[in-house]
């Protein structure tokens, strides 16, 4: 079957027409602010007024690109920013005693890449929040694999730059906590999560409250480090007291180590 032609172009494209505003003459007219094309303005777009325009453009952008990359299901990998690698014997290293995690975390990451690659990067691709930590040993392992990584970072009141090891194509940068929290789940066919902090808690609980209430379909959620989960999280109070059904505690899965996590996700039937 023949593919269709692609029809002409009956209006300028907008990238032209920025290239013709850039070469306008410039006269106090032109110079003005209100002269500016509003979708090449950026002191027009970061008004408050267009927030829900900024929004949408957060929701957009990378589901966009992955959709253009063929990506249809990713592995997200939770976990501090605070775990190091444990070859680094700097000075500040905050969670070091939790360092064993890092390897973990990216011999799991090779385990995802691996099957990823199989499906020509188009599943169990591995997702991390782009920074340091156990989301830089997620990064990793995807690249120590040979394949690709998707990075969702965020901008954040002290600097944090994205790790060296995620996709560059693939590396995406948030205003917006919840549209990146968005776009973590709607690839996800798995979660892990590794030791963490209020970040990684609020990332979790995000999942299992979106599962728990049929607001998102059922897929495996597993904690890495069962001693730190339990000691964090009296998850049978929460049944004793009733606010929780103790069927809910079965959305959780703990795992010990990368090849028990990655059985659990390769054998997790197809939605």
């Amino acid at each position: 079957m023949s593919q269709p032609t692609e029809q002409p172009r009956r209006f300028p494209d907008a990238r032209e027409d920025v290239a013709r505003w850039d070469r306008t003459p410039e006269t106090p007219q032109t110079l003005s602010p209100s002269y500016r094309l509003a979708f090449n303005d950026a002191d027009f777009l970061t008004r408050e007024e267009l927030r829900p325009v900024r929004l949408q453009l957060e929701l957009l952008k990378p589901e966009m690109t992955l959709a253009e990359r063929g990506i249809d299901s990713t592995v997200v990998m939770f976990g501090s920013a605070r775990i190091p690698d444990p070859a680094d014997t700097g000075p500040a290293r905050p969670a070091s005693g939790l360092a064993h995690w890092y390897e973990e975390a990216r011999t799991f990451a090779r385990l995802c890449t691996k099957k990823a690659i199989s499906t020509g990067n188009r599943d169990y691709v591995v997702c991390t929040g782009g920074g340091p930590g156990i989301m830089e040993a997620g990064s990793r392992g995807a690249w120590e694999e040979g394949g690709v990584s998707v990075s969702l970072n965020i901008v954040l009141p002290h600097e944090q730059s994205p790790n060296l090891y995620g996709t560059p194509e693939l590396s995406f940068n948030f205003h917006y906590f919840a549209i990146r929290k968005m776009h973590f789940l709607m690839r996800a066919r798995a979660i892990v999560a590794f030791p963490g902090g209020f970040g990684t808690l609020d990332e979790l609980f995000e999942v299992l409250t979106l599962v728990q209430t049929g607001r998102m379909k059922r897929l495996p959620i597993l904690l890495f480090g069962g001693d730190f989960w339990h000691e964090v999280i009296d998850w049978q109070a929460l049944v004793r007291a009733g606010t929780v059904a103790p069927d809910d505690l079965g959305l959780i899965t703990h795992v010990a180590n990368a090849a028990e996590a990655w059985k659990v996700v390769e054998s997790w039937p197809a939605s």
